[in-house]
């Protein structure tokens, strides 16, 4: 018998760039994973995925009442000064109901705050319901409604800031943070668009009726939640335990930089108020739309590419230079004069706010004691609401003073500065290091 084997011809000695061809595609996928959202949180914690999903379920029947609360306002009165009314009616109980909000949360379970609150807003709107279907519908209940959902909403969010920490861990802050700011983009971008095909085609009293469903459907979800007690230490509700936080807040100058570089940054460079001129100036009426889309969208873009998010540990350094590019691609936008130019500055920014958010949400996380995390919530979001409010107020009457471009340009230009200002009096944001901070090691060995 012959041995076949015999007269084969020798096997080709492999090519040195053989396994470099074979792993390549493999390193490019990796790449590309790595970009991808890290949803270790959400694989981890079961109550962080009851609250990602009732936050997001939430906010498209909030979406609905936003954007049908005004126009039941306009049909009822025909008066734009009754619709922006709406605004003034929220910011007073927004800002005045946060602060104690915080120091609720500090002092009473989380979970029990949480639901009592979501359970609230579902009531109110349930009362926006019966409203509209009305023969004819009252307009002061809007009003006492839009008031007192804001003074809940307002309570609700330190808590739901002051919780995750107790559900994540440590090491997962981060991407957790990234996972929320994900859920509020979709929301953003999506529900306003659903909320307006709702209104439009099904009615005002249908998407009250959503809304109300899906706080019911929020609060089924947070009913699994597992109990988040106050620690140890917590103050009682007080004016005493607000001007505490406040105190330990200005002692950490790198927390105090990251209230300063927002609030900074909202004020002087947030151009959604002279949108509408913009588009004329540019004399592309069509555009509006795309113009308040283009920041939503860039947010959505750092949102679904944030898995690198995690590997950063210089937090403060990454708020400061994402304000400050924010603020250089406002004043690109008004120096702009071509419609896509703008569009994509926006975008821009829009990018920059969401990066400055993701990484200001992971120092606070990673570093406040949970005895404050409450009220150290609250007075974020005094900066966070009252910033852009304020904002909107300087672009429109810089713009009536001055012209469009000049209040946009300059405010981005404005917020660059004022940004770089806040950087060198405040070092500590810039030394930052989630690695080596003392704050960030106690908390991490706290669990």
């Amino acid at each position: 018998m012959t041995d076949d084997t015999a007269t084969d011809p020798p096997a080709a000695a492999p090519s040195p760039d053989a396994p470099r061809e074979a792993g390549a595609p493999k390193r490019e996928a990796s790449r590309w994973r790595a970009l991808l959202p890290d949803l270790a949180p959400w694989r981890t914690s079961a109550d962080y995925r009851r609250m990602w999903l009732a936050g997001l379920v939430t906010s498209f029947g909030s979406f609905l009442t936003l954007v049908a609360l005004p126009v039941q306002l306009k049909e009822l009165t025909g008066s734009a000064a009754a619709v922006g009314a709406i605004g003034a009616v929220e910011l007073v109980p927004m800002l005045v109901c946060g602060l104690y909000g915080g120091a609720l949360a500090d002092a009473l379970d989380k979970r029990r705050l949480i639901l009592g609150t979501e359970a609230g807003l579902g009531l109110l709107s349930a009362v926006l319901l019966v409203n509209a279907l009305l023969p004819e519908p009252l307009v002061w209940p809007l009003y006492v409604v839009a008031a007192l959902s804001s003074a809940l909403a307002a309570v609700q969010r330190p808590a739901l800031d002051a919780i995750l920490p107790r559900v994540v861990a440590h090491e997962h802050l981060t991407a957790a943070v990234a996972l929320n700011s994900l859920r509020w983009t979709v929301g953003g971008v999506a529900a306003p668009a659903v909320a307006g095909l709702v209104v439009a085609y099904a009615g005002l009293g249908w998407a009250y009726t959503a809304d109300v469903l899906t706080f019911a459907a929020s609060v089924a979800l947070g009913w699994g939640l597992a109990a988040a007690p106050a620690a140890r230490e917590a103050a009682r509700p007080s004016l005493r335990a607000i001007a505490e936080g406040a105190r330990y807040a200005w002692s950490r100058k790198e927390l105090l930089g990251t209230y300063a570089v927002d609030l900074a940054a909202m004020f002087l460079a947030m151009p959604l108020a002279v949108l509408p001129f913009l588009a004329d100036e540019l004399d592309a009426p069509w555009s509006l739309g795309l113009l308040y889309a283009s920041m939503p969208a860039g947010s959505l873009l750092v949102s679904l590419t944030s898995g690198w998010t995690s590997r950063v540990h210089r937090h403060g350094r990454m708020v400061v230079l994402s304000a400050a590019g924010w603020g250089l691609a406002v004043a690109a936008a008004g120096a702009s004069r071509e419609v896509w130019l703008v569009l994509l500055c926006l975008t821009v920014a829009g990018a920059c706010d969401m990066i400055s958010g993701i990484f200001r949400g992971a120092l606070w996380n990673q570093t406040i004691p949970d005895a404050l995390r409450g009220r150290l919530a609250g007075i974020e979001l005094l900066s966070y609401s009252a910033g852009p409010q304020l904002g909107q107020v300087r672009a429109g009457g810089t713009a009536a003073l001055l012209g469009v471009r000049t209040a946009v340009w300059s405010g981005g230009l404005a917020c660059v500065a004022a940004v770089g200002a806040l950087a060198l009096c405040l070092p500590g944001l810039l030394r930052y290091d989630a690695r080596t901070n003392e704050h960030a090691l106690r908390r991490r060995e706290d669990g």
